[in-house]
C-alpha cells in the first residue's frame, strides 16, 4: 500500500463525518472575525468538534509506539488535522473574548447580548469586569468625586459605554437568495442572489448573517 492508498483510506474513514462540522466552524470563525458585534456562540458545533478532538488525542496516545509504518503515517495525518482544528477553535474563542473585553459594559447592560455567550464566557465577562472595576477604583477612581466614578456614565449626552459599530462596512457572499430586499442608504433596495459578493453596511445584513443567508468574508 502506497501513500496515496493510505490517504484515500484515511479520508474515507474520517472526512465524511467531519467535513461539514469543520466547514461550519470555518464559516462561523470568519463571521465572528468580520462582524463588528459578538454573534451567537455555536455551542453544539464546538462541543461535537471538541469531542472528536478528545477521541483523536486518545487514539494517538494509544497508538504511539506502534512499529507499523502505515499506522505511524496515519498518526501523522491525524496530528496535522488536529492542529488545524485546534487553531480554528482557539482563534474563534479568542476573537469572541476580545469582543467581550472591548464591549463588556454594553453586553452586561443588554440581556439579549448576554444570551449569545456560552456559560464560560458569561462567567469570564462578570469576573473580568469586576476585576477591572476594582483595579480602576483602587488606582484612580477613588480620588474622583462620587458622581464621577461610574464607568457607564452618560452625562452630557455622551456615553462612556463603547458599543459595536453596526454601520461599518463588511464584505459578504450570498449563500441563498434572500426572501426580502435589503435596505441600503437612501431608501434604495437590492435583491441579493446566491453566489453574489457585496460590500455593504453590517446593519443592513445583520439578521441575514445570523440566519445564515449570507457569509462574511
Amino acid at each position: 500500500m502506497d501513500i496515496d492508498d493510505i490517504l484515500r483510506e484515511f479520508d474515507s474513514q474520517n472526512a465524511p463525518s467531519n467535513s461539514k462540522d469543520y466547514n461550519d466552524l470555518l464559516k462561523w470563525w470568519v463571521n465572528e472575525r468580520a462582524a463588528p458585534e459578538i454573534l451567537q456562540y455555536q455551542d453544539d458545533l464546538v462541543e461535537r468538534i471538541m469531542t472528536r478532538v478528545r477521541r483523536q488525542i486518545e487514539h494517538i496516545e494509544d497508538q504511539t509506539g506502534n512499529l507499523d509504518p502505515r499506522a505511524n503515517f496515519q498518526l501523522i495525518i491525524i496530528q496535522t488535522e488536529l492542529e488545524r482544528v485546534k487553531f480554528l477553535i482557539r482563534s474563534y474563542l479568542r476573537t469572541r473574548i476580545s469582543k467581550i473585553d472591548k464591549h463588556a459594559l454594553h453586553i452586561l447592560s443588554t440581556p439579549a447580548l448576554r444570551h449569545l455567550l456560552s456559560p464560560s464566557e458569561q462567567t469570564y465577562l462578570k469576573s473580568h469586569q469586576a476585576l477591572l472595576n476594582e483595579l480602576y477604583l483602587s488606582s484612580f477612581l477613588k480620588n474622583f468625586p462620587e458622581n464621577l466614578r461610574r464607568l457607564d456614565d452618560s452625562a452630557g449626552g455622551i456615553s462612556m459605554v463603547e458599543e459595536p459599530d453596526l454601520e461599518s462596512a463588511v464584505f459578504l457572499r450570498v449563500v441563498r437568495d434572500l426572501e426580502v430586499n435589503i435596505a441600503v442608504e437612501g431608501g434604495e433596495t437590492v435583491e441579493m442572489k446566491a453566489g453574489d459578493v457585496y460590500v455593504i453596511r453590517y446593519s443592513a445584513v445583520q439578521e441575514a448573517v445570523k440566519r445564515g443567508d449570507v457569509e462574511l468574508i
